[in-house]
């Protein structure tokens, strides 16, 4: 088995590296981040960094989204996020848009932590599987972002030949005038920029990946089963010394078990007796988010950062609601238009 392990590593320059972390635990991770030595740090992120903000993950068996489609009459729960599917049958993806659209809901203590680690110059680049643009709200430019599903931040005509683009507020008036979104230049079916089953990934999370994570020197995955490619397989191109942070309700990614016999792979190593750089915090991604704060010295800090910012989010919806009620209240009131007043003689 040694000669196998040491042939493969000479051969696939696999194979372990030297330890960086003190301990596997949350602890560790601190300490490393804290020591100076942690300058590039990497998020992954998925759906559950968004459930406490009350939008559902894909595959919780009862709660995830795919487990309440029925509704839709679809022929299979991933249909909706079918391309062909949705070109021909757009209204099931349109009516769950209704529901699950970007603006009702508020960044989570997840989202708030990730700007912090901006704030202080610890954050490389933040990988989204997401498409609810929480990360944005929670103050994450577009450059700190790869959303490598999509967003709907922006929408574009899907006809070859126009593509023409469209902006969040444009998409967000036709989905709740219960209008199938349609090109005003040549009326063909307007989608927003996520990434449907059969469409490629961004160019730009290709190009980015190949820059960031040789470069990453704390990899901390939240919310995501690693499931799907590729953004699952992108835990496995930090270098060999870089230590590894799952934040996550269970062990996710974790290697194959005959490649782990072997000392090698780039999937999670944490319980193994050749673990030495992967730590699993079970938890929901908030309270992993709080308890590291803590260890940091940072908690403080963070739940005034979430109090004062959804505070500013609440008094702002306030002020458009009122908004948008004075422009109800002052065109009903409004006379009549002449064909209007014809209308009514």
């Amino acid at each position: 088995m040694d000669f196998l392990r040491n042939l493969f590593s000479s051969t696939l320059g696999l194979g372990s590296a030297e330890k960086v972390l003190d301990e596997l635990t949350l602890e560790g991770v601190a300490h490393y981040i804290q020591s100076g030595k942690c300058k590039n740090i990497v998020c992954m992120v998925g759906a559950g960094i968004s459930t406490s903000a009350g939008i559902p993950d894909f595959r919780s068996p009862g709660t995830g989204l795919y487990a309440n489609l029925q509704k839709y009459k679809l022929p299979y729960p991933e249909a909706i996020f079918q391309i062909d599917y949705f070109k021909k049958h757009p209204e099931p993806f349109f009516a769950l848009a209704r529901e699950l659209y970007p603006g009702q809901f508020k960044p989570t203590v997840c989202h708030y932590f990730m700007k912090m680690l901006k704030d202080k110059g610890l954050l490389r680049r933040c990988y989204s599987q997401n498409i609810d643009t929480l990360e944005r709200v929670a103050g994450l430019q577009g450059d700190d972002l790869i959303e490598a599903h999509g967003t709907f931040f922006t929408s574009h005509c899907v006809s070859f030949s126009c593509r023409k683009e469209y902006n969040l507020e444009w998409m967000k008036e036709k989905i709740f005038s219960d209008a199938t979104p349609k090109c005003d230049k040549c009326s063909s079916l307007v989608k927003p920029d996520i990434v449907f089953f059969g469409e490629s990934l961004p160019v730009r999370f290709f190009a980015s990946m190949k820059m960031d994570f040789p470069q990453c020197d704390l990899l901390i995955i939240m919310g995501t089963s690693l499931q799907v490619q590729p953004f699952a397989g992108l835990v496995g191109r930090v270098s060999k010394g870089c230590p590894r942070l799952l934040i996550n309700m269970e062990k996710a990614g974790q290697a194959d078990p005959v490649f782990g016999v072997l000392g090698f792979g780039g999937g999670m190593d944490f319980d193994s007796d050749k673990a030495y750089r992967d730590v699993a915090h079970i938890s929901t991604c908030d309270e992993g988010c709080l308890a590291l704060a803590d260890l940091l010295g940072w908690k403080a800090e963070l739940e005034e950062m979430v109090s004062r910012e959804h505070t500013r989010i609440d008094t702002q919806d306030k002020q458009e609601k009122a908004g948008e009620d004075q422009g109800a209240a002052a065109k009903a009131c409004a006379p009549p238009t002449a064909p209007e007043a014809k209308k009514q003689e």
